[in-house]
């Protein structure tokens, strides 16, 4: 066995998704999240008017209760599967948009002929495409968060995702492999539009401002408050701005046990398409008693239940597809009177 070949492997992969400012799990933006939460109980404490003690600061950071829950544990299961072992996956959606991309830019082509590329100055392009891409990966995160609730097949692999008990930022890698697959490439499928479009639109391809291949504005969201959606850290956007924005309190409300916040909020950074859509949730300044996870569930946590049962109750909402016996799709004159 080629081991340096193995290890060589497992160092890119550490270094992709701790050292890439364009990782959503960069060691920068734990780290930004982690002095947000520092600055928000801080505050907390001074309005109160408590003294600031680091040690009441790390248990209010790391309560004993979150590290310490078997959901805690799993979650770093599906962090060391989906990085080392699973990661391949999203490599699978490239072939669609590519295809997708360039189908958009020869369909303007053929309604409209070849149009002259544009003479604004270049970064004009780059600012519109980059609005455009972001703007598209939020409404495919939109669209299929909306899916993997309305269909039952679906479902069964994205409530993987709510059997988790506590919420931290590891919260973000408990996600079945159908699952990230699809979610995969319904991103790649929305990005390959708004590309295509904004080729027909500047008469060229336009690259977008970027960190490490990763849209920029969805690298300073997820430098602002995306760890905190999967935290306990409970802020809340009020007004207007929580209905632009899904704040960590929005998503909380999201993974909620309680049936009146079923089926709301599931934008990543934005609130716009749930606002507009009628599945906008916003909740209030006050932390609201909100438990996680499906209580009782024995095989929670486990690799029987959240990666085999999925794959099996998934073929059970399949089953009535399929045709029961030969006989069964027959017409009446042909079928054994007996």
């Amino acid at each position: 066995m080629d081991f340096a070949s193995g290890v060589q492997f497992l160092l890119g992969q550490c270094e992709k998704l701790l050292f890439s400012l364009g990782s959503p799990f960069s060691v920068t933006s734990l780290a930004a999240a982690l002095l947000i939460a520092v600055v928000f109980f801080m505050a907390q404490r001074l309005r109160r008017g408590r003294r600031l003690r680091w040690r009441t600061l790390w248990r209010a950071l790391f309560p004993k209760r979150i590290v310490a829950a078997k959901s805690n544990e799993a979650d770093i299961g599906y962090l060391i599967f989906n990085v080392f072992v699973f990661g391949v996956v999203f490599g699978w959606a490239v072939l669609s948009y590519q295809s997708v991309s360039h189908g958009i830019a020869d369909a303007a082509t053929a309604m409209w002929g070849p149009i002259e590329p544009t003479t604004l100055p270049s970064w004009v392009p780059r600012v519109v495409i980059t609005v455009m891409l972001f703007l598209a990966y939020e409404f495919g995160y939109w669209f299929n968060h909306w899916l993997s609730h309305k269909v039952p097949l679906l479902w069964e692999f994205h409530k993987v995702h709510h059997s988790a008990a506590v919420l931290t930022p590891l919260t973000n890698f408990r996600v079945h492999p159908v699952y990230t697959w699809i979610f995969a490439n319904i991103l790649a499928f929305s990005a390959a539009i708004a590309n295509g479009l904004g080729h027909a639109m500047f008469g060229q391809a336009v690259p977008q401002y970027a960190f490490t291949d990763t849209n920029m504005i969805l690298v300073l969201f997820i430098h602002t408050y995306v760890h905190l959606q999967h935290s306990h850290v409970w802020i809340s956007f009020q007004g207007l701005f929580g209905r632009i924005f899904i704040s960590p309190a929005h998503h909380q409300v999201h993974h909620s046990a309680d049936p009146k916040h079923f089926n709301k909020n599931f934008g990543s950074c934005l609130a716009l398409w749930d606002w507009m859509f009628g599945t906008l949730y916003v909740p209030g300044k006050k932390r609201e008693a909100i438990t996680f996870g499906f209580p009782g569930d024995p095989d929670a946590h486990t690799v029987k239940g959240e990666l085999v049962n999925p794959l099996i109750n998934a073929a059970g909402h399949l089953k009535p597809l399929w045709p029961r016996k030969a006989e069964a799709v027959l017409p009446a004159s042909h079928r054994d009177p007996a």
